[in-house]
């Protein structure tokens, strides 16, 4: 299969564990974009990073890991194809964010947050195109968007629930014309 050019970029937590359910379901994305033509990008790291650049790997497609050097441990997983190294979070985010042409958003924890809510920002100000669709797999931070509605629902309607990766890859297929 001819590589695309279309860039996923996922959201998630570098905590998850082989055994859990996020690891697992990062997995199935990873593999299942991949196989359907799609680059994936991530952080680079471990958790919810490392498994959908292991699923991606399984389907031989190509995984950009962002890393940042102000960590200590600034080196990509071993599934990472092709590893751009920034200086900060800030020069991370903001990479991840243009590399993307679509975002998903796993279950995680402060990190994760400010992704989901960098990206959803930048939706509900217009600054990102509805060619860029924010897909929240799982209902992880259904809560949240929901208190978050409560104050300014109109923010709602920019991002999309869906409970398994097939409906991504559905909508994602869709939206690029694949």
């Amino acid at each position: 299969m001819p590589e695309n050019k279309v860039v996923i970029t996922i959201f998630g937590t570098g905590r998850a564990k082989p055994q859990d359910e996020s690891f697992q379901t990062a997995y199935e994305i990873g593999k299942a974009l991949a196989g359907s033509g799609f680059t994936i990008a991530n952080g680079g790291y471990g958790g919810t990073m490392l498994a959908a650049a292991k699923g991606a790997a399984c389907a031989n497609g190509k995984v950009i890991g962002v890393t940042c050097s102000a960590f200590k441990r600034s080196k990509a997983n071993e599934f990472v194809t092709e590893q751009i190294v920034t200086k900060n979070l800030e020069e991370r985010l903001k990479t991840l964010i243009e590399l993307g042409n679509a975002y998903i958003v796993l279950p995680g924890g402060t990190g994760t947050l400010l992704e989901l809510a960098n990206v959803w920002e930048l939706r509900n100000k217009g600054f990102l195109t509805e060619q860029k669709p924010v897909i929240m797999l799982g209902r992880f931070w259904k809560q949240l968007v929901d208190l978050i509605a409560t104050e300014d629902a109109d923010s709602k309607k920019y991002l999309e629930f869906v409970d398994t990766p097939a409906e991504v890859v559905k909508i994602l297929k869709e939206r690029f014309g694949f």
